[in-house]
This record gives C-alpha cells, structure tokens and sequence, in this order.
C-alpha cells in the first residue's frame, strides 16, 4: 500500500545518523527459536535494510512457551528487552505490565487499518501496544485426510464421536492423537482449543472468569482437562509422548503413522510448507468436539504481535517504529505469505494468496456456518503461566483431570491478584 511506504520514508527521515558520518542506526530483533520463525526474521530484515540502509538490524532469539515468558517478563522489567521483539497478544500481553514497560502505538497512522478484535487483544486503557504478525488462526485437530479416506471416517461432531474414530484408528494400528510433550507448549491444545464450546454453552463465562466467578474445575471448562484425561486413559497416545517433539508430531501426521494431531492451524501449515510441501493437501482440521454436537465450534486465536519496549527511546524507537510498519507493508505481506497462513489477516494491507491449505479453507467453512468462538485468551487477561506444565501432567497420567483443573484454578488465582483484578 503507498501510503504505508511513503509512511514509513517519513519515519525514516528521523532515523539517519547526524552528519551522517557514524554508520546505520542499529537495532536489535527478537524472536522465537523455531526454525520458521528465524527464516521469516532474516526474510523480514534483509527486504528491510534493502529499503533501508540507514538501518542495521541484528537478529536475537527465545523459545517459545514458559521459558520464553520469563526471558521476557525479566528483559523488561530489567530494561534490557531487544528494540522490536515477538510476543503472543491476549492475555501473555496483559501480564507484561504494557503500560509501564511497552511503547503505544495507538498514534501510528497504520493503526487505522487494523481490525477492532487484534487491536483489544493488544490493548489497555492507556494505550495499544501490539502490531499484527502473521494471520487469526484456529485451534483443534489436525488430521490426514488420507487416513480418515482409507479407514472411511467422517469428521466427528461430537466428542462421542470422536473417540469412536479413534478406536478404529488404534485398530488399524495408527496412532490416533500424537502428543509431543517434549516441546511442552502444545500440550495446551485440547484444553485451550476447546473454549469456543465453553462459551457456546455459556457465553459470559469469560467476563464472570475474568470476575473470579467461574473455575475449570466446574463444568463446561472442566470438559476440557476431563478429556484429555480420557483420552491419556484409553492409551490413544503415542508410545514416545513424553519425549516426542513438535517436529516429529508433524512428520508422524504427515506420513500416516499418526492420524491427528492437536495444533494451531499457523505452526501446522509453516512446518508443513518448509518440510514435506507435497503433502500440504493431505491435511484438515475439524474443532475439538464438545460433548454435544449443538456446542462443537472451532476456537480462534488471534495473531501474534511486535512490540517495542518504552526502554527504546530516540533515533532507534524511529528505527524500530519503522521496522514495525515495514511488516506489514507491501513487501512485508509477501514475505508473511510464503509462510503460510493460517487464517484471515487482521490488517486491511495485507491479503491471502488465492492457493491457500485446505486447513485454511476448513476454518473458513466454519467460519461461514457461524461456528468459531474466540480463544480465552482475547476474552480475558487472566491466563496462568503453568498450564503448559499442568496439561503434560495431566496427560501423563500424574494428575488427574480434576487435580489438573483445580492446580490451573490456583495458578490463574495468583495470576490474577498480580494484576489486581477484584473478585481474586
């Protein structure tokens, strides 16, 4: 879009050195350690100082899940966070305290482009603290198309359903759900994924959660750590669950020894892009089924998010400021695209490809039937950091499914009072 590129010359002016005689501004990048999201960074960058050789961008990277939160919450608070860094929006964002260590961008001409939902899940009253990166995307069971075709099953609407398929895909001798423990941020999927179902039986739980008035442990948020109990019970896992990655999940989807696999649709579609192309066709997602078929509905995350610390001040804030908008400029788009969306863009400047994944046609089906809910996490800020851990227990068979629920109930409740929400 011109706009955004005359934007962001303009920004740009500010950003040379004085005289220029002492070299780029340089700027530090952060993002996650996964091999996808360094590969889009170094895309993003080398386009970037392309258009900007003002500018010199280093790239630095974190993992993912609660080590990557705390690597965060500590940079922060130190005041040593990188220039621009990637973080989740919703509720992660809320428990960085924005308005003390994050820099608004709610005056940013872009802003104006950037759908109302994402822009709430990156904001607080004093300010709006998150670019959009990458698409929404959906939350439930990838599966292979292959394997449900030979086996002739049909996607289930209910979790009664569900399991029926399962037990016919254990006798074909497939495993039925793979579960990769050893990356243990994608053991939140049956619980998370199912909060559309939540709230289509209840649609204000997420404000009376938010008011300290719900809990997991009570039905309908309980159903959700029940099933994962259930399936852990019926032995419907991998043999290696506990020690199996979230890479060698997808190779196990995408070459028939495994049938499904809970996961965001964006993690799915990239990994699948890079590593087996051919196969990207082979691959669907349905919701995690509630119990009752009428409450099935497929759970929506909203993008990740940029940010810029308020400890970036001056010639570099331009700089990262620039960086941000470059993201989702023309050029940027394109390169968001050959990652692989997953789901609608939130900015109005960037558009899908017309050959988009199956998967994304799945969730755009849903979508058009008015069955998608959005995840807790856009809903509330109270999400507890050890949920990953609780789940793994949980889906191990340390912890039952009620001591999961009521261990997450504790870790939300200090969660919570950290943020002084009353009713906590």
């Amino acid at each position: 879009m011109p706009a955004i590129v005359a934007a962001s010359a303009l920004v740009l002016a500010g950003c040379s050195s004085p005289g220029g005689d002492a070299g780029p501004t340089k700027i530090t990048f952060l993002t996650w350690t996964d091999d996808l999201a360094v590969q889009q960074a170094e895309s993003m960058i080398d386009a970037f100082e392309e258009e900007n050789p003002d500018i010199e961008i280093v790239l630095d990277t974190y993992p993912a899940g609660a080590e990557g939160d705390n690597i965060v919450k500590t940079r922060l608070a130190t005041g040593e966070m990188s220039d621009v860094f990637l973080y989740n929006s919703g509720a992660l964002m809320q428990a960085l305290n924005p308005d003390s260590t994050l820099y608004s961008l709610a005056d940013e001409p872009w802003m104006a482009e950037v759908a109302d939902d994402f822009q709430a899940a990156v904001a607080t009253d004093q300010g709006v603290y998150g670019a959009p990166t990458g698409t929404a995307q959906a939350g439930g069971i990838i599966y292979s198309k292959k394997v449900y075709d030979e086996l002739g099953l049909s996607v289930p609407e209910s979790w009664g359903d569900f399991m029926a398929n399962n037990e016919k895909i254990k006798e074909a001798g497939i495993t039925p759900v793979f579960q990769s423990y050893a990356d243990t941020w994608t053991a939140q999927m049956i619980v998370l994924g199912s909060f559309a179902n939540v709230t289509a039986v209840d649609p204000d739980w997420a404000e009376e959660f938010t008011a300290g008035k719900r809990k997991y442990a009570d039905e309908p948020a309980f159903a959700g750590f029940e099933h994962l109990q259930e399936l852990a019970d019926a032995g419907l896992f991998n043999e290696d669950y506990a020690s199996a990655t979230y890479n060698e999940a997808v190779g196990a989807l995408v070459e028939g020894t495994a049938a499904q696999y809970p996961l965001l649709t964006n993690a799915m579609i990239r990994n699948v892009r890079q590593n087996y192309p051919d196969a990207i066709d082979d691959l669907g997602i349905f919701p995690i089924p509630a119990d009752d078929p009428a409450d099935t509905r497929l759970t929506m995350w909203q993008p990740n998010a940029l940010y810029v610390p308020a400890s970036t001040e001056g010639e570099k804030r331009d700089a990262a400021l620039a960086f941000v908008e470059f993201f989702n400029s023309p050029a940027g788009c394109e390169i968001q695209n050959e990652s692989e969306p997953g789901g609608p863009y939130v900015i109005s400047s960037c558009e899908l490809p017309e050959d988009v994944a199956p998967i994304v046609t799945d969730v755009e089906q849903w979508f058009d039937e008015g069955k998608t809910g959005l995840s807790i996490g856009f809903l509330s800020p109270v999400k507890g950091p050890n949920l990953e851990n609780i789940l793994v227990e949980v889906g191990s068979g340390i912890s039952s499914a009620q001591q999961g629920a009521e261990a997450y109930d504790a870790d939300v409740k200090k969660q919570a009072q950290q943020l002084g929400l009353p009713g906590w």
